[in-house]
């Protein structure tokens, strides 16, 4: 009976809709006004989304159906591996940091801009990160290896991911001044679009979103942003405000004549839960066994994936500079790095 509560309670959990039937026994449909009851309404709308997704996936039989399997497995991994290090990460920043922050702010709307602001600024610098130091790609990339897009991937994350990118943001965040009320706030509305964004074309088949796209962050931005097509490498690394990408030329728009390829660019099998999960943390092991000498060795934790000590260099900012010199010398233009 013990294994059929857990199993039920983490069944629960995943569809997010604890908090939201606690509210309807008591029979207080009031509480759907204020902030828990509207956070227990949106909870459900991703896995929601992520169930309807892989029904349609089913009945379409898409071949990239595969990719499900893969992340609920990482999924059900990293809850029972990695459940409260970010938690806790989070909890002792602010302790350690708040006291020294310069100032701080308050609940309203100019400080949840200002405070969101910051916090994009952090989640840039932690994603950017994650692409260009080899050791945190070996997080980042268990989040880049499904080859299609859907919400599922939403879930697929190496279990040391959350508590570094939420030491970036949250330092960031402190450090500027955001109290911890408004940080969580910002982080809800963020990991509620952060989801989003991975939605598939199974539901939302052009993803642009208009003009509201040049100012915010959409799934066709971030589809983009997981592709591996030359062109697309390295891009978009914002979440819900694409400030910061055009701000350092990393900004990059889907292109309808190019089609997006996902995945990355190690051979690797997607439909593997040991190679997805730790084929990035074998490949950097077995380079640094390889690598003559101690600054080399360090050299590959801490270069940009594809850095070689020879010189034969295949890191993004390489392939792309190749890709766009090709494309020249055939006269093709290419809209890209709009800032």
């Amino acid at each position: 009976m013990e294994i059929l509560e857990t199993l039920y309670n983490e069944i629960i959990g995943f569809l997010g809709i604890a908090k939201a039937w606690e509210i309807f026994q008591t029979g207080d449909f009031s509480t759907f006004r204020t902030y828990d009851g509207i956070v227990a309404l949106i909870y459900p709308l991703i896995p929601f989304l992520v169930l309807l997704e892989l029904t349609l996936g089913l009945l379409y039989k898409k071949p990239q159906t595969k990719v499900y399997k893969v992340n609920f497995l990482i999924y059900i991994f990293n809850r029972f591996v990695g459940r409260f290090i970010s938690i806790a990460m989070v909890t002792w920043i602010i302790g350690l940091l708040q006291p020294i922050a310069p100032f701080q702010t308050s609940l309203n709307w100019y400080w949840f801009i200002y405070g969101y602001i910051v916090w994009e600024f952090g989640h840039f610098l932690y994603h950017y990160w994650g692409h260009k130091v080899r050791l945190f790609w070996c997080l980042h990339s268990t989040h880049h290896a499904p080859e299609d897009m859907n919400l599922s991937v939403t879930y697929a994350h190496f279990f040391l991911e959350s508590p570094y990118a939420d030491t970036i943001r949250t330092t960031v965040c402190i450090l500027l001044g955001v109290q911890p009320e408004l940080l969580f706030l910002i982080m809800f509305v963020d990991g509620t679009w952060g989801a989003f964004i991975h939605v598939g074309e199974n539901v939302i088949k052009d993803a642009r979103f208009g003009f509201i796209g040049k100012f915010i962050l959409t799934p066709s931005h971030h589809r983009v942003h997981h592709a591996k097509n030359p062109l697309y490498m390295d891009t978009n690394f914002c979440n819900l405000l694409n400030i910061w990408d055009r701000v350092f030329s990393t900004y990059q728009e889907e292109q309808k004549e190019i089609k997006i390829e996902y995945g990355i660019t190690r051979e690797m099998d997607s439909g593997n839960f040991l190679d997805v999960y730790f084929g990035e943390i074998v490949a950097l092991a077995k380079d640094v066994a390889k690598a003559p000498g101690f600054i080399n060795k360090i050299k590959y934790i801490f270069m940009p994936p594809g850095w070689h000590h020879l010189g034969t260099h295949e890191t993004a900012k390489i392939v792309r500079s190749n890709y766009f010199m090709d494309e020249k010398s055939k006269g093709k233009g290419l809209k890209t790095n709009v800032a």
